[in-house]
């Protein structure tokens, strides 16, 4: 009886030796107990984290994820908190669209992780956009700006749903008079630019400097890599540690924005359906572009659902499952297709082998670089 209770007390603590030191299929080095793990990722020197699951083509000028730093202003639009406080009123403002009734602030909802929570939002007319809108939260860290990223700044981009006749459908003349008749506004300007002057680029620099300041708050993720190792639970460590190992979502979603504002094919062109869409390539015309999307940050994914650019994934572990199964992509022929702009899927993806406990670890994680939505009022508009 000693001797059979000595025995099952050994196993015991053998499988929690086997489940504390597992190893992580496709990391680099040694396994890790959650322990060690908790111990390096909140240490402080990413330097010393375990070697990231990296394909050849994404080390060169690599950069980890970390603390997010303060938003990048550019020397031409700096910021002032006039110009952020009139840049607010003016997101805000549906006076800018020709029905009145449509502002930047009704697709990017604070309360709604800076988007609308729809697949594609409804715009002038009640017409359906074609993509999801994205967040406008850390837009001011983007290089790009749209799936496509036709715009290569927040001023830039601003006057884009002005003009699209599915959004707000107004000319930018007509939206600079309307703003200009406004006459509570005129004080705004003045303070903002030293100038009761209304422009196009004034307003433009306006709406650019309030959305630069729409950033993540510190989120349990960045408490955690900044020195407090109980900010994360043992699930999410192990999300994280799987995120930049097996998983091999560092490879794209990196630096401390979590994305590597760089474009990639992930395999939902939706080639040859009715939602067909190629993505960068419409823009840039250039063949390597096909079926090619931005990629977006992840910071506060939990909050900005539904996911990717067609909206298409209403829950994130559709996303992880997706990503698991290595993008797959079946070319459908429900219209004309084209076989001089078949897109090909990046090779960075591929099959991920994630068992259902590691897929939850990494819904886990991502939840953890997720913050609480805020509620702000909107702000009383000129009159």
């Amino acid at each position: 009886m000693k001797k059979a209770l000595v025995l099952l007390m050994i196993v015991i603590a053998l499988a929690g030796i086997l489940t504390s030191f597992r190893l992580m299929e496709g990391s680099e080095g040694p396994g890790y107990s959650i322990d060690s793990l908790r111990i390096i990722y909140s240490g402080g020197d990413a330097a010393k984290w375990p070697r990231p699951n990296l394909d050849s083509s994404v080390m060169p000028g690599f950069q980890d994820i970390g603390a997010l730093g303060k938003p990048p202003y550019p020397a031409d639009n700096p910021w002032s908190k006039e110009k952020e406080q009139l840049g607010k009123l003016l997101f805000y403002d549906p006076r800018l669209s020709q029905s009145g009734q449509i502002s930047c602030a009704s697709c990017h909802d604070p309360e709604l992780g800076w988007g609308d929570g729809r697949r594609v939002s409804y715009g002038h007319n009640r017409q359906t956009g074609r993509r999801n809108a994205m967040t406008v939260l850390n837009t001011a860290y983007y290089t790009h700006l749209f799936w496509d990223g036709r715009a290569g700044s927040l001023e830039e981009q601003s006057v884009f749903p002005v003009q699209d006749p599915k959004e707000m459908a107004q000319t930018l003349t007509a939206m600079v008079s309307n703003v200009r008749g406004i006459k509570g506004y005129r004080e705004y300007f003045k303070k903002a630019f030293n100038s009761d002057s209304v422009t196009l680029n004034y307003i433009q620099q306006a709406i650019a400097t309030f959305e630069r300041s729409v950033v993540s708050h510190s989120s349990r993720f960045d408490q955690f890599v900044s020195g407090k190792s109980n900010a994360l639970s043992n699930e999410e460590v192990m999300g994280m540690h799987l995120f930049r190992t097996k998983a091999r979502c560092i490879n794209c979603h990196n630096t401390p924005l979590f994305s590597d504002n760089q474009f990639h094919n992930d395999g939902q062109s939706l080639y040859g359906a009715k939602m067909q869409d190629l993505g960068r390539y419409e823009t840039t015309k250039d063949k390597k572009d096909l079926g090619v999307f931005r990629t977006p940050s992840i910071r506060e994914v939990a909050q900005t659902g539904p996911w990717m650019h067609h909206g298409n994934f209403p829950t994130l572990m559709d996303v992880i499952e997706y990503y698991n199964l290595g993008n797959p992509s079946p070319i459908q022929k429900h219209v004309v297709i084209d076989s001089s702009t078949l897109p090909t899927t990046s090779p960075i993806l591929r099959k991920l082998n994630l068992s259902l406990e590691e897929r939850k670890c990494i819904e886990a994680f991502l939840r953890a670089i997720s913050t609480t939505p805020r509620k702000p009022f909107a702000p009383e508009l000129p009159q």
